[in-house]
């Protein structure tokens, strides 16, 4: 903070303002944008290759793999998003405890399961009691990601799953005879070319996700949604030396630039990639590139 700061009730105007804006707290809500694209980055290619792999799972001719695959993408499309938020991290984080109990206190003498408490010895908390803050934030973000990437990665299995699908079988025949093995034909044939069937769904997927990520708030994650409500909020001079009015439509005003901002950029980078993957390709998008070229 600037060191005129030091007397926030002496101060008006734009200087009022400018400490104001440079609290610990307004920190806080600036390095949460960073956690935002944090989640983003590391969410989209974890969820892109957990898609990928249940669409290999739901296209092959091992029954049970196939089963595995197809279920995957049903349950998880099937159970709205804020549930399976819900519940998939509650029982994620206790499962990570259950594991850590049995083996660090094989002789705890009481029940885990106590009415509807879930108690493990203190050993086997995730992270333990006396670990430093970052690290109960870190931990939770994680669970955050993984989560984020189970329920995308259905969607996006979905997605290559068509695509895949719609590679055009003449190619594929093709392929056979020139004598390339299933293997070799999935890699190198129908792998190089779904992503035009398929980047129109990611597309939209990745939008979804980008909308998707107030859902930190609800895990407990101190994202851009909880600092808004948090500085927002009316404030008296009992509990901060800068009180307010409800501000919470200014700072919510500064999130919908950002997504809009965000998705617009979003859009277009993916207009740039599907050119680039058209171009050249059998697909009524590669025709429109050859016909504007000649």
């Amino acid at each position: 903070m600037f060191s005129y700061c030091t007397d926030p009730s002496a101060l008006e105007g734009l200087t009022w303002l400018s400490c104001y804006l440079t609290t610990g707290k307004h920190m806080g809500f600036y390095w949460s944008f960073l956690t935002v694209l944090s989640l983003l980055a590391i969410t989209a290619p974890l969820s892109l290759s957990f898609g990928f792999g249940g669409a290999v799972a739901a296209r092959s001719r091992i029954a049970p793999l196939a089963w595995f695959g197809k279920g995957y993408i049903a349950i998880v499309r099937g159970v709205p998003d804020i549930a399976f938020f819900l519940f998939f991290v509650i029982a994620l984080d206790q499962g990570i405890e259950y594991l850590r109990h049995q083996v660090l206190c094989p002789d705890w003498p009481d029940a885990i399961r106590q009415g509807n408490d879930f108690l493990v010895c203190p050993e086997a908390k995730m992270p333990l009691g006396n670990a430093p803050q970052w690290l109960h934030e870190t931990y939770g973000f994680f669970l955050a990601v993984f989560t984020f990437a189970i329920v995308f990665g259905a969607f996006a299995a979905n997605v290559l799953f068509g695509a895949m699908r719609a590679v055009p079988k003449a190619q594929l025949e093709t392929a056979e005879a020139y004598g390339m093995t299933r293997r070799q034909t999935f890699w190198r044939i129908i792998v190089p070319q779904m992503w035009v069937y398929a980047l129109p769904g990611l597309g939209n997927l990745w939008m979804v996700l980008i909308k998707a990520t107030p859902l930190l708030f609800l895990l407990g994650v101190e994202d851009v949604v909880y600092w808004a409500r948090e500085l927002g909020g009316t404030k008296t001079p009992r509990f901060t030396d800068y009180p307010h009015g409800d501000w919470r439509m200014w700072y919510f005003l500064v999130l919908l630039i950002f997504y809009l901002a965000f998705t617009r950029v979003s859009e277009i980078v993916l207009d740039r990639l599907m050119r680039r993957l058209t171009r050249g390709q059998a697909t009524a998008a590669g025709e429109a590139q050859r016909k504007a070229a000649a």
